[in-house]
């Protein structure tokens, strides 16, 4: 029996399952025999117990999972679900069903704004259960230790359990709820585990039971026969033969050069990303030196965390994406005006001409730190949609000491217009993640039309291929930094377009590698031109997938 969710990464893993526990009971509604004041104090301790917890966990596992569990710790301690909690111990209630209440009202608002905001949910839910365990001195929910290699099968798992999960125990994750923006999600591909996530029908898994967790194809297998087991086992071989294989410069099979830059948020994860074989950085987002701030950072604190990621990439290129705020990430120091739909309003390069003086310090900092490293840095701009804004980026970059100046192709409009946006600057990125969001009229944070956010789709392929003709005819660069890049035959496919370099989570990194290396640039071409010419997302994906193995049999056929 095969089980559909959505994969993470490219990876197969094979064992027998074991079920996490489900969540603890509904506290019960009943009055308490405390007074509100005493039942405030237990609940207050036990909120700021588990947020040291948590934060104790972040600061163990860090990259990625820092942020995320820091972010739980402070939503255990904000002020305003504590005023929430305060009134209904106030209406009589046991800290217990104070706390399961707060946590409730707060989880319904996120899950009825759907998308990204409803996968928050779950993480409130964690919280909720982590604080009444507490206070009703119980275990905290977790992983099971059942002794040996297994596959984890759960309702959902919390960015906590995520985190710190034991890779030598947790062959592959199954998830019954979540989808591919969930902290699960996130924090399964940046740690490597091989994972299926939103799969319903796995809860019918029972413990003990044998199966194949099958991200590449999106597919849990349950009571797989022996030739499934054997095929899964023999992938899982060359899956970890190329790991071991020594780290090589992204190309194809003939040779033609694709960089494979990585996709970061801060200097943490430099290392990581070189040991994982990044060639650079193709996109640094600076947002999170912005983002918890009342304020714009300084030039010189600005300066100290671009120069020690320059330092880290010394003599590799670096390209970093100046504030991209607005939309999802609104700043009240950059625009704190209401907006019907943010999306549409003033975001990027938007907001920062704006507040210039931000854009300048910035631009400032960067300059003085690609001046002090080896590094070779390139500067962009989120959200350009014309070429006067594109004009007025590169020259106010250049003005200010930046040497390689560019900008990102997210819009429609600046894809249609590419040749002449990029007579006007030194490079572009495209940025797949938007660019879908923007030609597909579909919020890329709204769950209800999820299955129009897809870069396979021809029509976000079309203005692809149109920047990649672009920069052919100009001679200018143009890379990919959304999370299309990942899909390993989309990577195929993007270079068939005119891709010069990719970019992407470094988990990424050794099977978009793998795949490259089995085509040719005219079989990449072949691939892009199959995409195109589907009518839609899955079967622009078929097609290729079809294109694909017609090039497989040849190949061999050609070897014998």
């Amino acid at each position: 029996m095969e089980i559909t969710g959505t994969g993470i990464g490219q990876g197969v893993a094979i064992g027998p399952v074991v079920r996490m526990a489900e969540h603890l009971p509904e506290p019960v509604d009943r009055p308490s025999h405390l007074d509100p004041e005493r039942e405030g104090e237990r609940a207050r301790a036990s909120l700021s117990v588990v947020a040291a917890e948590l934060a104790g966990r972040g600061a163990k596992a860090g990259g990625a999972a820092k942020d995320v569990l820091e972010a739980q710790a402070m939503m255990a301690e904000d002020p305003s679900l504590i005023d929430v909690i305060t009134t209904r111990l106030a209406a009589g209630k046991t800290a217990e069903r104070a706390v399961f209440e707060a946590f409730a009202s707060y989880r319904d608002l996120l899950a009825g704004m759907g998308g990204y905001m409803a996968e928050r949910a779950a993480d409130l839910d964690d919280i909720s259960q982590r604080v009444i365990a507490h206070l009703l001195k119980l275990p905290a929910p977790g992983v099971p230790d059942p002794g040996h290699p297994f596959i984890l099968v759960a309702r959902d798992l919390a960015p906590a359990d995520t985190a710190l999960l034991d890779l030598d125990q947790v062959q592959g994750l199954v998830t019954i709820d979540g989808g591919p923006t969930s902290h699960t999600a996130i924090l399964a591909r940046e740690k490597s585990i091989v994972a299926v996530v939103g799969a319903a029908d796995a809860a019918s898994l029972a413990d003990g039971d044998t199966v194949i967790v099958d991200a590449a194809r999106s597919l849990v297998v349950a009571v797989p026969t022996a030739d499934e087991i054997a095929a899964a086992k023999a992938r899982i071989a060359e899956r970890a033969a190329q790991a071991a294989a020594p780290l090589a410069p992204g190309a194809l099979a003939d040779g033609t050069p694709v960089p494979l830059l990585a996709n970061l948020g801060s200097a943490d994860g430099a290392a990581e990303a070189l040991r994982l074989g990044a060639e650079g950085v193709g996109l640094f987002r600076t947002e999170f030196l912005f983002l918890d701030a009342d304020t714009a950072p300084s030039v010189r604190e600005q300066q100290a965390q671009y120069t020690r990621l320059l330092t880290a990439f010394a003599g590799k290129k670096v390209v970093v994406r100046v504030l991209d705020a607005g939309a999802d990430k609104p700043l009240a120091f950059l625009n704190d005006a209401p907006e019907e739909n943010p999306a549409l309003g003033l975001r990027g390069i938007r907001a920062l001409r704006h507040s210039e003086v931000i854009l300048r310090e910035q631009l400032t900092a960067l300059a003085a730190a690609g001046a002090a490293t080896d590094a070779e840095l390139w500067v962009m701009a989120p959200m350009v949609a014309t070429v006067e804004e594109t004009r007025y980026f590169t020259a106010l970059a250049k003005e200010l000491g930046i040497a390689v100046a560019g900008v990102m192709v997210e819009t429609p409009s600046a894809a249609l217009i590419a040749d002449r946006v990029l007579a006007e600057t030194d490079f572009a990125s495209i940025g797949t993640n938007d660019l879908t969001q923007y030609t597909m009229a579909a919020d890329r944070l709204l769950g209800t039309i999820a299955m129009l956010q897809n870069p396979w789709h021809p029509a976000v392929l079309r203005l692809i291929a149109e920047v990649g003709a672009a920069g052919a005819e100009l001679g200018k660069p143009v890379g990919i930094c959304g999370e299309a890049a990942a899909d390993p035959l989309l990577a195929v496919v993007l270079v068939g377009l005119g891709a010069t370099s990719l970019s992407m989570s470094p988990s990424a990194l050794a099977d978009v590698r793998a795949s490259l290396a089995r085509y040719s640039l005219d079989d990449a071409k072949a691939l892009a031109r199959a995409a195109l010419a589907a009518e839609g997302a899955a079967e622009a994906r078929t097609a290729a997938d079809a294109a694909a193995a017609v090039i497989s049999t040849q190949a061999r056929e050609t070897a014998s």
